[in-house]
């Protein structure tokens, strides 16, 4: 264990192992995973919460219900040591929640649920901030001099897990797309067929005619041809 008190080689193993993703592997997954790494991996850690900030949208992990209400009860009470976090970009650490003065209403909260010490870091990662929290049922379970190192790591690996995930969601996006596209194409070349087949008509002709009816139905041309082609082949099966 290095000189923080806080890090171990273990605890930044399994960190830096929520870089790996899968098929399964998501923002939410990633933040429960951290969650639960800080816990387990943290002497003194009694509970843990990860709040992600991005597009105007929040998810929100915590390893206790507790800390999920008290997360989610920062902002109407409008002062906190996270909502100081997030509005600063520092690490915020609050050694006694009863002796500390700043937030008075916040106190009230996080002794109800059982916290006296806490330390918030906050990650700045491309657009998005995630917020983590370490809480403690007992004073002063985390070192000032541990906050810069553990800070500087969870940086580092959060990183990692965050953009891995979110470069991963881009690709999968990009392959169902292009699926679809191509699935698209495929039932609209069919439903060119069948009007050809029917009327006669060059393949130019029939794909102007699929347009022309989807504009005066108002509806997509792939749809209309989906339709097209399914019609097509009620029609086409014997009857019984």
């Amino acid at each position: 264990m290095d000189g923080s008190g806080l890090i171990s080689p273990a605890l930044a193993g399994e960190l830096a192992a929520l870089a790996r993703v899968s098929d399964d592997t998501s923002s939410e997954s990633v933040l429960r995973g951290l969650t639960e790494t800080l816990v387990r991996g943290i002497s003194g850690c009694s509970g843990g919460s990860a709040e992600l900030w991005r597009s105007e949208r929040v998810l929100l992990s915590a390893s206790h219900s507790e800390l999920i209400v008290l997360a989610e009860s920062e902002d109407a009470l409008n002062e906190s040591p996270a909502r100081e976090a997030r509005s600063t970009g520092a690490p915020v650490l609050v050694p006694d929640v009863l002796s500390d003065r700043r937030w008075a209403r916040y106190a009230g909260m996080a002794t109800r649920c059982g916290v006296r010490s806490v330390l918030v870091i906050p990650i700045t990662v491309e657009s998005a901030m995630l917020v983590v929290a370490l809480y403690s049922v007992r004073p002063g379970a985390f070192p000032a001099n541990a906050v810069a190192p553990l800070a500087g790591m969870l940086a580092e690996q959060v990183t990692v897990a965050l953009r891995n995930v979110w470069d991963f969601d881009e690709v999968r996006t990009d392959a169902a797309q292009m699926h679809e596209a191509l699935a698209g194409r495929a039932v609209i070349d069919q439903a060119k067929g069948i009007i050809m087949q029917a009327s006669g008509c060059s393949a130019e002709a029939a794909f102007d005619e699929l347009r022309r009816v989807s504009q005066h139905h108002q509806i997509k041309v792939v749809e209309l041809a989906r339709l097209l082609v399914s019609e097509h082949q009620r029609n086409e099966r014997p009857a019984s």
